[in-house]
């Protein structure tokens, strides 16, 4: 484990150490936050390794104490695609583990069947956020793409730029699907904790860039901070050229 500007780093041997760590730690904190009285408001991502991580948090929540129906789920993105298409970050955390542990609160972006557009999408999970949000995130997760991009916010994409609204409606995404909703960078730094999750030589190139400080336009991944702490959880892999 070592220390950053631009946060925490742990490097884990490979994607299944990465995946136990990331979710016992996830486990870890909904628990403490929960005896505390407080119900936790906790931001999914979707990829290979989120799908893995939420399998770990499904196999290791029996003994975490953990009351999933007590807490809210949100998402950084989602595709605006049909409901029922396997390409929805949603459709795919309910597989993975939300459906099995109990979640009930969960917050999902609009779908096809749900808005007319991305843009109508964007400002109604925008609407959700303010009347269901509990004014930040106690946890933002986050993966990070070849390129650096996180959530639907890629390199030299408007959406970077946007200010004064909570999601944004992408269209023209490099990387199918085209159309999508993602929360801004004020809405994703608007959490407790932020947490980027990275697995594979492929990204080493982009963690390397955001940790160094690059531009936000040209590597996204630099552009999001915790209000109090950033992690990023790597193995070995996507750590090899820091």
């Amino acid at each position: 484990m070592t220390s950053d500007n631009s946060g925490r780093i742990e490097v884990h041997d490979g994607p299944a150490d990465l995946s136990t760590a990331v979710a016992g730690e996830l486990l870890s904190r909904i628990a403490d936050l929960q005896a505390g009285g407080h119900v936790p408001h906790i931001c999914l991502t979707g990829g290979t390794i989120a799908e893995s991580i939420h399998r770990e948090v499904a196999r290791l929540s029996p003994e975490s104490g953990v009351d999933w129906g007590a807490v809210e789920i949100w998402f950084g993105d989602e595709r605006f695609v049909a409901p029922d298409s396997p390409d929805r970050n949603a459709r795919q955390a309910r597989q993975a583990f939300l459906d099995e542990v109990g979640a009930t609160r969960v917050h999902e972006m609009a779908s096809t069947a749900d808005a007319a557009d991305v843009e109508a999408g964007a400002e109604a999970y925008g609407a959700q956020v303010r009347s269901s949000g509990g004014g930040r995130f106690d946890i933002v997760m986050l993966g990070v793409g070849p390129d650096g991009h996180i959530a639907s916010l890629f390199p030299g994409f408007s959406q970077l730029d946007v200010e004064d609204a909570i999601a944004v409606g992408v269209t023209g995404s490099p990387k199918p699907p085209s159309e999508r909703i993602s929360l801004t960078f004020p809405a994703l730094r608007r959490s407790a904790s932020v947490w980027l999750l990275v697995s594979g030589d492929g990204k080493a190139d982009a963690v390397a860039k955001a940790v160094g400080g690059a531009d936000l336009h040209d590597i996204p991944a630099a552009g999001v901070q915790g209000e109090d702490e950033t992690i990023w959880f790597l193995d070995h892999a996507s750590a090899s050229k820091l």
